[in-house]
């Protein structure tokens, strides 16, 4: 354990074997940061805040602090953050709600670029990049592998699928069904994310279904419902589909279409 003498770290923190803190940084008490985690400098971490092992967070980071919420009324909320994530400068992440899930959620393997903000009670899953500016509100839920691009806004209870793409300064309204390509503002369904597919090991012939799937439920005009049935019969050939239909079942907010 690396801790510099100008930072702070409260007696109540728990830091495991291999935690490096920078100088002028502030851990709170109630925080608990996992073996060979990073902090940079002038970071501020207050808990309930959970982080798990080999995390890198830059500088000027503000994480697990309270919700603006105005319904807030320092409930013992929390923040838990996962394995191999980097959060870069100036990332902001608030705890729960107790009227929600009382938890903001960060999985594995996640990439926070400069300025995100994750809003209280989100869920972001693994392997998803957020670029500089990217703002989430509120209770949005973001699934494994999705990419949302610089200055993506996203309204509160959004649900992004899996490998889902926003294009820059995408607004979000409404839910990204998996695999669907977003841009504008207000977000338009443009196509099916290929190049990440594609980047991801799927095949030629699946990235093909997927290409169909998203013309039935976005070309040919058809009610959502009648789309959801002649999606059903692709499963068994494609099964790649059924996170497709999975997604688009879960929205509470509509989809974008």
């Amino acid at each position: 354990m690396n801790i510099h003498p100008t930072a702070i770290v409260d007696p109540k923190a728990q830091l495991a074997e291999g935690v490096e803190i920078g100088p002028w940084t502030y851990i709170g008490s109630d925080v608990v940061i996992g073996k060979d985690t990073i902090i940079e400098p002038h970071v501020i971490i207050r808990g309930p805040t959970v982080i798990g092992e080999r995390n890198h967070i830059y500088q000027f980071s503000s994480i697990g602090e309270r919700t603006p919420d105005l319904k807030y009324k320092d409930e013992p909320t929390r923040l838990l953050i996962g394995d191999d994530n980097v959060i870069r400068e100036n990332v902001t992440i608030h705890r729960g709600t107790v009227q929600d899930r009382g938890e903001t959620v960060i999985g594995n393997n996640n990439l926070l670029m400069a300025y995100v903000h994750i809003g209280h009670d989100s869920v972001i899953k693994n392997h998803t990049i957020l670029v500089n500016n990217t703002a989430l509100a509120g209770h949005v839920h973001v699934g494994d592998w999705a990419i949302l691009s610089g200055y993506t806004l996203v309204h509160q209870f959004c649900k992004i699928g899996s490998h889902a793409f926003s294009g820059m300064g995408t607004a979000i309204g409404k839910d990204v069904p998996a695999y669907v390509t977003v841009s504008g503002a207000p977000a338009e369904a443009k196509t099916i994310n290929t190049e990440g597919l594609r980047r991801r090991g799927f095949s030629v012939e699946a990235i093909s279904q997927l290409r169909r799937a998203f013309k039935i439920v976005y070309r040919q005009g058809l009610t959502l419902d009648i789309a959801l049935q002649r999606l059903s019969g692709m499963i068994i050939e494609t099964p790649e589909v059924a996170l497709l239909i999975e997604s688009i079942e879960a929205s509470e907010r509509g989809i974008v279409r």
